[in-house]
């Protein structure tokens, strides 16, 4: 929430920080290079290729468990952030320039099954999660993963996640 005075960008900059915070708690997903990008209440977590990520050189296509990792990842984080969303609202109305997430504890996959609909192509790769149900300690989860167009998906996910009260 902007405060009287300050700069529209400031806000959208302390926004992106708090997110690009939740990124830096799971480290596989710093190793796997994935970055997201907010734009309004959407959040598009980006995959950019590597030679890395490629599991089969004969076609060129993605490693199934990069595919599956980037899934999870992209679940994981979307929930996380619209948990944390309002409480970084509430800091930043509030005069904070960011709320205090240490206490947060990252949502725990229960389990994950992935739908592979054809090979991910050498190039860069997007996905969007969607939360069908969450609750007071589960959320379901749903994502897709498209390279060239957001119509064409690559592969879907549906996962189950434990949330988990802040430490106190």
């Amino acid at each position: 929430m902007k405060r009287p005075g300050e700069p529209v960008q400031t806000v959208k900059l302390r926004r992106d920080a708090a997110l690009a915070g939740l990124v830096e708690r799971v480290p596989f997903a710093g190793f796997l290079g994935v970055c997201l990008d907010r734009r309004g209440d959407e959040v598009t977590a980006i995959l950019p290729f590597r030679e890395m990520l490629i599991g089969n050189p004969m076609i060129p296509a993605l490693h199934g468990g990069v595919t599956s990792a980037f899934l999870e990842v992209t679940a994981q984080l979307d929930l996380a952030w619209t948990l944390v969303r309002d409480d970084v609202d509430a800091a930043l109305q509030s005069g904070s320039a960011a709320p205090d997430l240490s206490g947060f504890r990252m949502p725990k996959t229960i389990d994950f099954t992935v739908d592979y609909l054809r090979p991910g192509l050498p190039r860069d790769a997007y996905a969007r999660a969607r939360i069908a149900r969450s609750g007071r300690r589960y959320a379901s989860v749903m994502v897709e993963a498209w390279q060239d167009r957001r119509d064409r998906p690559f592969a879907q996910a549906t996962g189950h996640f434990l949330i988990r009260p802040a430490d106190g």
